[in-house]
């Protein structure tokens, strides 16, 4: 059976720390995990060598012995059965229970060349590293009427059918977690957690900053000059207001309340703001095209 480089699966350097070690097999047992690549044989054998790997080389006596014989292992391994005879004979002389070797890996987790070199068990009671699932980021779109209201939403992430409540006001980019969501964890691990960002698309008519309104309304010239009322449109209804006398072109109104709802604060909204954009009459009559030109002349 031919040496194992434990440095080489998990792609560390020989004199890299525990920290090094740990990171770089939590790394890449998510990419290689069998639920994460279920069809994949090559997969679930890169999993089971950086098992092997990570359970050597995170125990320090037996990096040590690792260390010590390298690729010179099968003679380690010879010297470490004379030790434990030499051990076992001297407990049996002085009366004391016998020696009872390397236990608790066993099975067939492990390859050949690890139940040589380390026992036909590993270390008494020693377990797989447990590691948490892999966290998973998806996005949710919605169209700014559905930011505005509280509802429920249904979609699916990695194979699994999930149904959120989405609260309303909910911001463009904002991000929510569900825990528990994510990927599936090894070796009774937890499972990670899933992240939605939210991905608000623009709106024809209203632009949004935080949770108040603006939008621009047409306003006739004999409105504008007499005043009078017109109707507006807010994000869920239809609004009448009154328009003052001489309002000029770019006058803004507010209109409170009629923004969107604060995430997560019941009964408050932002406001809604209209900038007025007065309308030239075009296509004149002779009489109205008369009657401007007296107005003109009265102006003077």
């Amino acid at each position: 059976m031919a040496f194992i480089d434990y440095y080489q699966v998990l792609g560390v350097d020989k004199k890299a720390s525990e920290k090094d070690i740990k990171n770089a097999y939590r790394k890449l047992a998510r990419k290689y995990h069998p639920d994460l690549n279920p069809n994949d044989a090559e997969a679930h054998k890169k999993f089971q060598q950086l098992n092997e790997a990570n359970e050597v080389l995170s125990d320090p006596d037996k990096r040590k012995k690792y260390d010590q014989y390298g690729e010179n292992w099968q003679h380690g391994a010879e010297y470490e059965q004379a030790r434990q005879q030499q051990s076992r004979q001297q407990a049996g002389a002085s009366g004391g229970g016998q020696f009872s070797g390397f236990e608790g890996f066993g099975g067939d987790n492990f390859s050949d060349f690890f139940q040589s070199m380390f026992g036909g068990s590993g270390a008494r009671g020693s377990k797989q590293s447990k590691y948490r699932g892999q966290d998973i980021n998806t996005e949710l779109h919605l169209s700014l009427k559905e930011a505005a209201e509280t509802h429920k939403q249904a979609f699916t992430v990695n194979g699994k059918n999930i149904r959120i409540t989405i609260p309303a006001g909910v911001e463009n980019g904002q991000n929510i977690k569900i825990a528990g969501h994510g990927g599936p964890g090894a070796n009774g691990g937890p499972a990670g957690d899933l992240y939605i960002t939210f991905l608000i698309a623009e709106d024809p008519k209203f632009k949004r900053s935080g949770s108040d309104l603006y939008c621009n309304v047409k306003l006739d010239v004999y409105t504008a000059v007499l005043g009078g009322e017109v109707t507006v449109d807010t994000l869920n209804s239809k609004v009448k207001i009154k328009v003052k006398p001489e309002t000029q072109n770019g006058t803004k109104v507010k209109l409170k309340g009629k923004g969107l709802p604060l995430y997560k604060k019941e009964n408050q909204f932002g406001d809604l703001y209209i900038t007025y954009d007065i309308q030239i009459p075009v296509n004149l009559t002779d009489k109205q095209r008369k009657l401007f030109e007296e107005l003109r002349e009265e102006s003077k």
